[in-house]
């Protein structure tokens, strides 16, 4: 078994949308294949998992709630998120 790899970013860190997000049919409110987040959007990091198969980290990112419109809530790959 592998050693899980460690998380480049933490709970409750500042992050942004690198890259347009778009729904892969996983996420219930939006149509498949529709905008999620935009990139550059801001986010927090709010919970982290680990996908077992590919051993990486996948980060939930709660997006927008600092813009006051009640946030989004996205899984995320580390090369989807940069730090702020």
């Amino acid at each position: 078994m592998l050693e899980p790899r460690e998380p480049k970013y933490q709970w409750g860190q500042q992050v942004t949308a690198a890259t347009d997000l778009f729904n892969d049919g996983s996420h219930p409110e939006v149509p498949e294949n529709e905008l999620i987040v935009a990139a550059g959007t801001a986010g927090e990091v709010v919970q982290i998992g680990h996908h077992e198969e590919a051993n990486i980290p996948v980060y939930i990112v709660e997006f927008g709630a600092s813009e006051g419109r009640g946030g989004r809530v996205v899984g995320c790959l580390e090369e989807e998120l940069a730090a702020t």
